[in-house]
């Protein structure tokens, strides 16, 4: 628990001094974690945007990485992550176990959004987390025209990198930032934590007076 307590207090000097010793191999890691979040429809846990904002903010106040480089592989791992999806959607019926799995009600609102709005759910979807993941596997299972998918991903993979990393960019220039990193970040995360606590508390509590409800 102390160790927890520590990192959380102390990310920035975790963090960078993991980047010095992984060097090059830094690039690799963060393309993985943002093509297994985008491309592998099981990792739709993984941070995303949280990631690229946070990267970008550490080389701001010490640049470790490069934001030239490190801006290219997360796009190409979005964008590549995207493209595998489709066609995993493809092959889908194929597998039954994943299709298993993956059934749900973030696959359902994918569902409904692609068929209602076309290229413009691939684009802005990738701005919804979860529902991101879903929606090129729910493009591939119904054969939406590849061109016209691509054309989503492409533009909606874009806006969403340069946007997460020039802000977090902007954000670790601050110098108030600067200074207390760790702290706002933490403040963050609780604060995200909070408000996910109090959604699963209010669809229990909704759930519990539906199901009342039918009873009666």
């Amino acid at each position: 628990m102390a160790d927890l307590f520590y990192i959380l207090t102390h990310i920035a000097e975790v963090i960078i001094p993991m980047f010095e010793w992984l060097g090059p191999w830094s690039y690799v890691l963060l393309f993985t974690i943002i093509f297994m979040e985008t491309g592998l429809v099981v990792f739709p846990w993984l941070p995303g945007e949280s990631l690229i904002f946070l990267t970008a903010s550490f080389i701001a106040f010490h640049p470790v990485l490069k934001l030239e480089i490190v801006i290219p592989v997360f796009f190409f791992a979005a964008f590549i992550g995207d493209t595998v999806n489709y066609f995993i959607g493809r092959s889908l019926s194929r597998w039954q176990w994943l299709s298993k799995r993956v059934n749900g009600p973030g696959m359902v609102k994918a569902h409904r959004l692609l068929e209602k709005h076309g290229v413009k759910t691939v684009a802005f979807g990738r701005f919804v987390p979860l529902i991101r993941t879903f929606i090129p596997l729910i493009a591939g299972t119904m054969h939406f025209d590849f061109r016209r998918f691509m054309i989503g991903n492409l533009l909606g993979v874009t806006v969403w990198v340069l946007a997460a990393s020039l802000i977090g960019y902007y954000f670790g220039s601050i110098p108030f930032v600067k200074e207390h990193f760790s702290l706002i970040i933490l403040i963050f995360v609780i604060a995200a934590l909070s408000v996910i606590a109090i959604l699963t508390l209010i669809r229990h509590f909704r759930r519990k007076i539906l199901k009342r409800n039918n009873m009666l």
